[in-house]
């Protein structure tokens, strides 16, 4: 006799394993260390700037909208699988079960990342307020709930296909989110705050009226899955080879002039390969682009002379570290195996590119300081992030590579 409740526990027991294992290759790396001193820095400089603030700063209006952000994305952990949609169809009319774990597991889940963003955002509220943090607890309880309601919502509206549905559903549920943690942060009465969240509750009713006849988008739910499981393979393919890591190409023809300049011939084999995975397959070039603007991003409001130095260099380290899977992108492919180019072209390419991307990195954080007119600190940064990219590039990456 088919048991969802069995079902469900093989399938979260599979995924605790499946991550747990790639976790620790992620806790014992370097990138959670710099992650710690970053974390400690932007600590500092977070708990200056919160005792600057006077009564006056919008503390309600900015809680509430970065809370209505997390509140509104609520991704269900289903962990279904391609071979679901043909075995588990004849099941769906009794996998209610399966699904209300479903949703429980992602309540769970996403609370953690709501306690943590109110504990970090409550020094705000605290500060502005005068109350201190005695509230703290009732307000993560009247979160948690809402949350209930979006992941409700949510699941109701996975039965529609259609994007603009999708599109105008998270603008609702956004919108409404604004308005209750703003009465929230603003001492409102709790019976309008109760009026407010009940909007929520109305909507996923509609939702479950007009969806009974409706049976689920397996494909939808399988594609949301492998998304969020293909984002943990990538993270952890920065600390060692995962082998589910699918690829993701996405051309980018308005980059297409880079690579064209490259000349064509043998050695330049790999310089085309690693080129052109760079700018269009997997996050390479995006996660780099993200990287360089938070780093410029955090020089401009640091004033630390040493700080942004050393700031510099730590987002130079979180892009070299993250770009050495590019690499081994290409190590299950058999025809790259095939070329007649040598190993130590192949290496050369890949540090020329890794060092280019560095050095321009480096030049990008020296622009933003000379821009804040702090000319030798400036200087001296990008004295360190050339020093710092070369040591990184043909020193430390090397010995990576051949461990």
């Amino acid at each position: 006799m088919f048991k969802p409740e069995e079902l469900w526990k093989q399938r979260f027991s599979r995924f605790v394993k499946e991550t747990g294992r790639y976790l620790r290759y992620i806790l014992n790396g370097h990138l959670v260390i710099v992650f710690l001193f970053l974390l400690g820095t932007g600590a500092y400089y977070y708990q200056e700037w919160v005792q600057t603030l006077t009564p006056s700063f919008p503390a309600a209006i900015l809680l509430a909208v970065v809370l209505a952000i997390l509140l509104t994305y609520s991704p269900i952990f289903t962990f279904l699988m391609e071979a679901d949609k043909i075995f588990l169809l004849p099941l769906e009319t009794k996998l209610s079960d399966y699904f209300k774990r479903s949703i429980l597991f992602s309540l769970l889940l996403q609370s953690y990342l709501l306690l943590m963003a109110l504990a970090v955002l409550m020094p705000i509220y605290a500060q502005v307020s005068g109350s201190g943090f005695s509230k703290f607890f009732l307000f993560l309880l009247a979160i948690i709930a809402v949350k209930l309601l979006n992941l409700m919502v949510r699941w109701q509206q996975q039965y529609y296909l259609d994007a603009k549905i999708h599109l105008i559903d998270s603008l609702v549920r956004f919108c409404v989110n604004v308005v209750f943690l703003y009465l929230l942060f603003s001492d409102a009465a709790w019976l309008l705050i109760i009026v407010t969240s009940a909007i929520l509750f109305m909507l996923y009713w509609y939702y479950r009226s007009q969806t009974v006849d409706k049976g689920l988008k397996w494909e939808a739910l399988i594609e949301a899955d492998e998304r969020r499981m293909t984002s943990f393979y990538r993270l952890a393919n920065m600390f060692t080879d995962v082998p589910q890591m699918k690829d993701r190409v996405k051309r980018r023809k308005w980059l297409d002039w880079l690579v064209a300049r490259l000349p064509f011939q043998q050695n330049s084999t790999y310089a085309h390969i690693f080129g052109r995975t760079f700018l269009r397959a997997g996050d390479y070039f995006g996660l780099a682009i993200r990287l360089t603007v938070i780093g410029a991003s955090a020089l401009y409001f640091i004033s630390f002379g040493l700080g942004q130095i050393l700031l510099v260099v730590l987002f130079l380290y979180l892009t070299g570290f993250q770009l050495l899977p590019l690499w081994s992108h290409h190590q299950y492919k058999l025809w790259t195996e095939l070329y007649p180019v040598k190993m130590e072209t192949k290496l050369r390419s890949f540090q020329r590119l890794l060092s280019t991307i560095l050095y321009l990195q480096s030049l990008a954080f020296a622009m933003i300081l000379v821009f804040k007119s702090d000319l030798m600190t400036a200087l001296l940064s990008l004295l360190a992030g050339c020093l710092f990219a070369y040591f990184f590039v043909f020193i430390y990456s090397k010995k990576r590579i051949s461990e």
